[in-house]
């Protein structure tokens, strides 16, 4: 028997989304569970943290996302179980010392089957399945040489994560 009611979630969550966002939403949350089986993690947990990763992605920026879309999974989703609120919470910035569903979240967003436009997706794709942490640390590299190319501002947490990884 399930926990968590995922056909619910997953309902709700579509009345939030627009079609592009909820595919992508999908997306994670089916790559999380292959990753969760892969490397031997709650698949449950997986699929709840990846459907409900960008729960407030309408409701601020990039960033803040993460860490206010874990309160809103845990306030109005009641879905208090810190392992996934802190692997939505730090899906966008990573963070040092990951949980292995934080390092499946992160990773999965990244990877997701519609996204087209990072570097390196097929050899990352196959690296997830491979190497976690190598394909960990390769993400936060090429985002943070994103960021610096484009001249933004790259969060301290995921320099701290690329730091720790590296």
């Amino acid at each position: 028997m399930s926990q968590y009611p995922l056909n619910e979630l997953k309902k709700k969550i579509k009345l939030l989304q627009d079609a592009t966002r909820y595919e992508h939403t999908l997306g994670v949350m089916y790559t999380a569970a292959s990753l969760a089986m892969r490397y031997d993690e709650d698949v449950e947990k997986a699929l709840v943290a990846g459907l409900l990763h960008d729960v407030a992605k309408n409701f601020s920026t990039n960033l803040e996302h993460g860490p206010l879309g874990a309160k809103i999974v845990s306030e109005e989703f009641g879905i208090s179980d810190q392992y996934i609120t802190d692997a939505i919470c730090y899906h966008t910035t990573g963070r040092p010392n990951m949980t292995l569903l934080d390092k499946i979240i992160y990773v999965a967003d990244y990877i997701e089957p519609n996204r087209n436009k990072a570097p390196n997706l097929a050899n990352l794709r196959k690296l997830a399945f491979e190497n976690m942490d190598d394909c960990l640390r390769w993400i936060l590299k090429d985002t943070i040489d994103y960021l610096k190319q484009q001249q933004k501002e790259i969060d301290s947490m995921t320099e701290q994560a690329y730091e720790y990884y590296k």
